[in-house]
C-alpha cells in the first residue's frame, strides 16, 4: 500500500512535482511527539485519501485534523511551520518573536533600531549583543509557504551591514560597533544565498538552516512556541493577541486576563492553558535518528 502511494505525484507549494514521500511524513509526526501506532494510523488515513496531484497543503491539513483528535499539543508542534507563516500580515510579529527566541540564548535584543551608517540612516530590525560582540538582523517574513530568499537578501543585508558596522545609534547618539549580519527568516534560503553568505562570513537562518540549529531547533530547545500554533484559538482571537503584541504561548499560560480579554471564558480557557503548558515544555526529539 506504501509503495503504491509513493508513486502517486503530489504537488508542492511551489508548484513542483514530486512523489509522494511517507517516510518524510512519518518523521514529521514522530518529530511533533506523535507516538508510532498514533503515526501509523494518521499515514494509513492520509494514504487512503491521497489522489495524483494532491497538494501538500492539503495532505497537511488532512494530518492535523487526525492529530487533533489525538493530542492537540502534538497537533500544534506539526502546525509550527504553518503557525510561523500566520504570524502576519506585517512582519512586525515575526521580529518579536525572533527577539525572544535570542532572549533565551542569551542575547540583549532591541526591535526596530535606527542606526546612522557612513552613508544613510537604516533602520534595523533586530539588534543583538552578547558579550563576545554585537550582531544585526534582517528579519524576512513570508505569510506564503514556499517562498525562497534569494541571493538578494543576503547582498542587501551585507550592503547595509558595511554601511553601519561602526555607527551611531540615533536614539542614544551612543556609537554601535558590528561585528556580524545575520537574515532569518520562516521559509527558506536558496543554495545561491547560503553560499555568499558564507564567504561573507554572515549567518543566515531558516526554517530549517543550518542543520541542528535552524530556527525550528530554537523553538524545539526554548519550548517558545508561537500562539499562531495554538489548536485551541480562533483565527480572531490569535489576531487580536498579536495586536496587542502577545507572540508567545508562554505569555498566556497563567494569565486569565489577556484570554478573557479577547473572550476566551470557562472551560475553554482551561483548555487553551493547558495546551499552552504542554507546548511550553522544551522538545528535543531526536529527529535525525528517527527510521523511516
Amino acid at each position: 500500500m506504501k509503495n503504491k502511494a509513493e508513486r502517486i505525484l503530489i504537488t508542492k507549494s511551489s508548484g513542483q512535482k514530486v512523489p509522494f514521500n511517507v517516510g518524510k511524513l512519518k518523521k514529521s509526526l514522530l518529530r511533533a511527539g506523535a507516538n508510532n501506532f498514533e503515526t501509523e494510523e494518521v499515514i494509513s488515513e492520509v494514504i487512503s485519501l491521497l489522489a495524483e496531484g494532491m497538494s501538500t497543503g492539503k495532505i497537511h491539513k488532512v494530518a492535523f485534523r487526525l492529530l487533533k483528535n489525538v493530542s492537540r499539543p502534538v497537533a500544534a508542534r506539526y502546525k509550527l511551520k504553518r503557525g510561523l507563516l500566520e504570524l502576519g500580515p506585517s512582519g512586525f510579529p515575526f521580529e518579536r518573536y525572533v527577539a525572544e527566541l535570542l532572549q533565551v540564548q542569551g542575547y540583549k535584543t532591541q526591535v526596530g533600531v535606527f542606526l546612522q551608517g557612513h552613508c544613510v540612516t537604516h533602520e534595523v530590525d533586530i539588534t543583538a549583543k552578547k558579550e563576545d560582540g554585537q550582531i544585526m538582523i534582517e528579519c524576512k517574513f513570508h505569510n506564503r509557504p514556499g517562498y525562497v530568499c534569494d541571493i538578494k537578501i543576503p547582498l542587501y543585508l551585507h550592503s547595509r551591514f558595511r554601511d553601519v558596522a561602526t555607527s551611531k545609534n540615533v536614539a542614544t547618539g551612543q556609537p554601535e560597533k558590528f561585528d556580524q549580519g545575520w537574515v532569518i527568516t520562516n521559509t527558506r534560503f536558496s543554495e545561491d544565498a547560503a553560499r555568499y553568505a558564507k564567504c561573507m562570513g554572515m549567518q543566515l537562518v531558516s526554517w530549517d538552516y543550518p542543520k541542528n540549529n535552524a530556527l525550528k531547533d530554537w523553538i524545539d530547545r526554548s519550548g517558545l512556541h508561537p500562539i499562531t500554533s495554538l489548536t485551541t484559538l480562533t483565527q480572531k482571537e490569535k489576531q487580536q493577541l498579536l495586536d496587542d503584541k502577545i507572540v508567545l504561548c508562554k505569555s498566556i499560560v497563567n494569565s486569565r486576563e489577556l484570554l478573557e480579554h479577547i473572550g476566551v471564558r470557562s472551560p475553554r480557557l482551561q483548555k487553551v492553558q493547558a495546551e499552552c503548558t504542554a507546548l511550553c515544555e522544551p522538545f528535543t526529539t531526536t529527529v535525525n535518528s528517527i527510521k523511516t
